[in-house]
């Protein structure tokens, strides 16, 4: 028998396929339950935009047409939003599409890529898989004033002339670590100029107002900086995979040469332009969330459990023990969470924040599976 993952490229061959969440439909078909709540994914628990879902039942009509492969009105109020030209968007299939073209366009097998310890998941697989070198940086510990975030003085030692991407999340995934807007410009103006920053704000809008650190904004300062966004999170938009880049129009240039045409559908086109207008969504998700998040920090407090303060719609939590036995207890009680052995951290769980009343359930069966 022929062994295929020796044909593989050597990238390829040392990396394991990613593990998402569990669906709920495969817990129902595993216990027979129901009733079942998911917190494994970082789904918005309120649904997706009103107006988003409006707007897909206007050209569903019209499936049986390719999509606008430029995708020309979502870049023209993305545009809006963030005040820059046309030229300087990339649209994805999600945000981890975009992720995946800066590898593909930027690094070949002479070059290496640093990142945090405890990153998002796609970006060791997306390096890997074009044979370039990954150099993950030890994040900083728990007893740190940012448990398990980015060590930035590290990441900045860790470049060398053959690193061509830096990648930062802010905030980050699994930690849900934040970075002040100081702290990050100051990084970012310290990377050489020939080494490209993309900063991950897949979770930015959970963020308050007036604590959203909105990276768009030193585009113009910075050509090596490329910002991306996803559609998946704060937006509901997660079954239609869609999200951008924002950066230099010559950066944009290079994506956009080997981007895959149509890789955006047309119902996750129209979804995205108008749930960018759909504010009350947004602020009532924002809400939502930010109750949610109270009540699961105060379930740890009252059992003890250590947690990574979080800015996004989840919370890194320390069972100080092998969560898998938690994880487990969990599901039998119809609770689906996310292990994060895989990242590193097998005694803690990550959960989604749900609304109030998953959070009162989860509440109660986090206090037996503790127990």
């Amino acid at each position: 028998m022929i062994d295929y993952k020796k044909l593989a490229v050597k990238g390829v061959q040392q990396l394991k396929p990613y593990i998402p969440g569990k669906p709920i439909s495969e817990l129902e078909r595993e216990m027979g339950l129901t009733n079942i709540i998911k917190l494994a994914s970082n789904e918005n628990p309120l649904g997706s935009s009103p107006k988003a879902i409006t707007a897909m039942k206007e050209v569903m009509g019209e499936i049986e047409l390719y999509p606008d492969g430029n995708g020309f009105e979502l870049k023209k109020v993305l545009a809006q939003k963030h005040n820059v030209a046309m030229d300087c968007i990339t649209l994805g299939n999600g945000s981890n599409d975009v992720l995946v073209l800066l590898t593909e366009a930027f690094l070949a097998a002479e070059h290496n890529a640093v990142y945090s310890q405890y990153c998002f998941a796609v970006y060791p697989i997306a390096v890997q898989a074009v044979g370039a070198t990954h150099k993950q940086v030890p994040a900083l510990s728990w007893q740190s004033d940012s448990p398990l975030g980015h060590d930035l003085e590290a990441m900045l030692a860790a470049i060398d002339d053959q690193t061509r991407l830096v990648f930062v999340a802010n905030p980050n995934n699994p930690t849900g670590n934040h970075l002040s807007e100081h702290v990050l410009k100051s990084f970012i103006a310290q990377v050489p100029k020939d080494v490209i920053v993309i900063v991950d704000e897949a979770y930015l809008e959970y963020s308050s107002l007036d604590e959203q650190v909105d990276a768009s904004q030193w585009l113009s300062e910075f050509p090596n900086l490329v910002v991306t966004r996803t559609f998946s999170k704060a937006y509901g938009l997660a079954g239609l995979r869609v999200g951008y880049a924002l950066s230099h129009p010559d950066v944009a240039n290079v994506l956009n040469r080997i981007r895959q045409p149509f890789n955006v559908n047309s119902l996750a086109l129209v979804a995205a332009q108008y749930a960018l207008h759909d504010y009350d969504f947004l602020q009532e998700s924002r809400q939502e969330n930010s109750a949610g998040m109270q009540i699961l920090q105060q379930s740890c407090e009252k059992l003890k459990l250590r947690y990574v303060p979080s800015k996004g719609n989840f919370l890194l939590v320390d069972f100080q023990t092998d969560a898998a036995d938690i994880y487990m207890k969990l599901l039998k009680s119809g609770i689906i969470t996310r292990p994060v052995a895989n990242y590193g951290m097998p005694d803690c769980l990550r959960i989604t924040i749900g609304t109030q009343a998953q959070m009162q359930r989860l509440d109660k069966a986090m206090e037996q599976a503790c127990g």
